[in-house]
């Protein structure tokens, strides 16, 4: 290996504090490009083999928006609150690194969702993202309209606070804490969960990944908008359709072999707990 990206907010101390201590380490083994997050839109073609991510989830879905089509193997180290995503921990940071330069380790391909806003009739804004698209209000607390179109037919129309399509590599954000279930993420699927919704038989539908989701916004109070990832905001006006459908591309995650999707669920969500019976 020769040439690795090493990306984080730098803004952040005990980010930037991390990645400049482990400069001189790192170049005992490979060239370095060191990327602020916090100040890049894009990161263009740099030749580099593997992304090292340091943050928490929210870095690494940045890092994946900004590489677009040149998505290249990222591996994350933890350093934020929950961390579903990075591979991982800053304590064996070191002997994990020296394991992935040697070419130990494999590559997960997930999907990736593609969303686009259109407004009469001109796509506005376009994003992909790993977790999700949710459109919701941005204020007041009131109820939106949301007409759900799947492959040309209709499905429903949601009166809630707001409608999330997730990627199954999404299920344990967003959309597990409006009520959503959780899914492998290998499997090519969309999940689609209503926010709080006035009906209470509107439930979580799961759906394939190859068919086009449109989700038509009807609400007249302003104030409602499509956030990705929860990073890229766009607001939305009445009339205007969001088309979401799987990416032509994926992003690639390096697999060390160090934490598997249950042993993460037991350790995150205390799956491996016990019951509390109390004193009784």
């Amino acid at each position: 290996m020769k040439k690795i990206l090493v990306l984080g907010d730098l803004c952040k101390k005990k980010i930037y504090d991390s990645i400049h201590g482990l400069k001189p380490w790192f170049k005992k083994y490979v060239e370095i490009d060191i990327i602020d997050l916090s100040k890049v839109e894009k990161i263009e073609k740099t030749g580099a083999e593997i992304a090292v991510v340091f943050g928490g989830d929210g870095a690494i879905l940045c890092t994946s928006r900004l590489l677009g089509k040149n998505q290249i193997p990222i591996v994350g180290i933890h350093m934020g609150r929950f961390g579903f995503l990075a591979e991982l921990m800053e304590k064996n940071v070191c002997p994990s690194l020296e394991k992935i330069f040697t070419g130990t380790f494999s590559i997960r391909k997930r999907m990736l969702l593609l969303s686009r806003v259109e407004r009469a009739g001109k796509i506005i804004n376009e994003s992909t993202g790993i977790n999700d698209a949710v459109i919701s209000r941005s204020s007041l607390s009131r109820l939106i309209s949301i007409k759900l179109t799947i492959n040309g037919e209709s499905v429903a129309t949601y009166r809630a606070d707001g409608l999330i399509v997730s990627t199954p590599l999404g299920s344990t954000a967003h959309s597990l804490s409006a009520g959503g279930p959780l899914l492998t993420p290998d499997l090519n699927t969309f999940i689609i969960v209503p926010i709080c919704p006035h009906t209470l038989t509107n439930r979580p539908l799961v759906v394939s990944g190859d068919v086009k989701i449109e989700m038509e916004v009807f609400s007249q109070l302003g104030s409602t908008g499509l956030t990705v990832d929860g990073q890229v905001f766009t607001e939305l006006e009445s009339g205007d359709k969001v088309k979401i459908e799987r990416a032509a591309i994926e992003v690639q995650m390096i697999d060390t072999g160090a934490r598997t999707f249950y042993g993460v669920l037991r350790e995150k969500l205390n799956w491996g707990g016990q019951p509390n019976y109390g004193n009784n």
